[in-house]
């Protein structure tokens, strides 16, 4: 069984998607997510003019010859355009070969280690009273456990606020809530840290008096602190007893971490914007962390995310995979399938696609009771319509940026 076909699909239904879509000689079809949040053509073009040419003839059963190959071959390795160029190919073969087994892909994982997967919203507001209503209103659609993100009194449109998430005067065109906008420059935001780390706290005091000790609660600090800023954010959250505060400090100097684990015993998840093992190694060895953030379609695939969380079993380390509206249904039915199969399952995160990528992207999975399972269709469970897929071409759009008050660039 050989590729015959690999093709290259971006659409914008609700957002930016780029979807390879790889055909054997025997006629089965399988999708991989290589998505990349704002700098979505740069994919396509290493796919295009690097790695569709060589997969044309490959054996589509040989899932880890191949990944290695593309991951070798290029001598440059690593970064997030080149692994999830390699993802999308890695999930793709193994949507092909689950298919021509006649299995569900987590069966080929090694079966299912759980009967569904806890996952978590994204609640958010710019008062406590929108925050609560929120809250409210996730709640409502079944999530048990759910982040929560708030506006700091004096900044204009910070991270994880949904209703900030328009373009002034282009409110129609949100992106499933998510901070990436259309446009020809990225958004500017404002920050100050000082403000945040005095507001956060009693934000999480009101929300536990509010919906008591027992629903977890999650928190994102998207980088902005130095780590004794975040060691300190750690330290005034242990009374609200979080599942996780994550991306506290920038984790590229992964030393750094040392010094908020020795402050808090809050758990910690990091890893959003890794791409491989290579990124984890010191943390996962030392314990600096709890939780493993990255997305399928940004380290490699299933076969790679997966060794990393393997290797992250032997320390306690759980998964907590990114899932956003940044990664399409392709993605998530990706996580979806390997957090039912791995031991070290921790939680998932999820946010729901629009009407127009539901529509684009058609999926077996269920959500029932706060918990998702990817379903029992042979594959990944995902189907790409591509004439819908053609209605919804590519739009420019940038994630936002941070100025702090007297006009430098700040980490978003």
């Amino acid at each position: 069984m050989r590729i015959d076909r690999a093709e290259v699909i971006v659409t914008s239904p609700d957002r930016n998607f780029v979807t390879l879509k790889l055909t054997t000689d025997d006629g089965l079809i399988g999708l991989g997510d290589a998505t990349l949040n704002g700098r979505e053509l740069a994919v396509v073009a290493y796919l295009h003019e690097h790695v569709v040419p060589l997969l044309i003839g490959i054996d589509a059963h040989k899932i880890e010859d191949t990944w290695q190959f593309l991951y070798r071959s290029a001598y440059w390795r690593r970064g997030p355009v080149t692994m999830a160029a390699i993802a999308a190919v890695d999930v793709a073969l193994w949507d092909i070969k689950a298919k021509a087994a006649g299995m569900p892909l987590y069966q080929l994982l090694g079966g299912a280690s759980r009967t569904g997967l806890l996952a978590y919203g994204h609640a958010s507001g710019k008062s406590t009273s929108e925050l609560f209503d929120s809250v409210r209103k996730h709640q409502a659609e079944g999530y048990k456990a759910i982040r929560i993100q708030t506006g700091v009194p004096g900044l204009k449109s910070i991270y994880g606020i949904a209703s900030n998430a328009t373009l002034e005067g282009n409110e129609g065109k949100r992106y499933d809530h998510e901070p990436a906008q259309r446009g020809a420059f990225p958004a500017e935001e404002d920050w100050d840290t000082r403000s945040y780390l005095r507001h956060v706290p009693t934000v999480f005091e009101a929300v536990r008096n509010e919906f008591g000790p027992e629903i977890p609660l999650l928190h994102d600090g998207h980088h902005r602190m130095t780590p004794i800023q975040a060691a300190k954010l750690g330290k005034s959250l242990e009374p609200y007893d979080l599942f996780w505060l994550e991306d506290c400090t920038p984790a590229e100097n992964q030393e750094a971490l040392r010094l908020v684990r020795q402050h808090t015993t809050t758990p910690l998840a990091i890893g959003e914007v890794f791409n491989t093992v290579w990124d984890y190694q010191q943390l996962i060895r030392e314990q600096l962390f709890d939780y493993v953030r990255s997305a399928v379609t940004h380290t490699g695939g299933i076969s790679a995310l997966k060794k990393i969380l393997e290797y992250a079993a032997q320390y306690q380390v759980k998964s907590g995979m990114h899932g956003p509206t940044d990664i399409s249904p392709v993605g998530m039915a990706a996580a979806m399938h390997l957090g039912l199969a791995i031991h070290n399952f921790g939680i998932q995160e999820y946010m729901q696609h629009g009407e127009k990528t539901n529509a684009v992207f058609s999926q077996s999975f269920t959500w029932n009771d706060g918990m998702l399972h990817p379903g029992n269709k042979p594959g990944l469970g995902v189907e790409l319509d591509v004439d819908e897929a053609g209605r919804y071409p590519y739009e420019t759009a940038y994630l936002p940026y941070n100025r702090l008050a007297d006009g430098t660039v700040h980490d978003w």
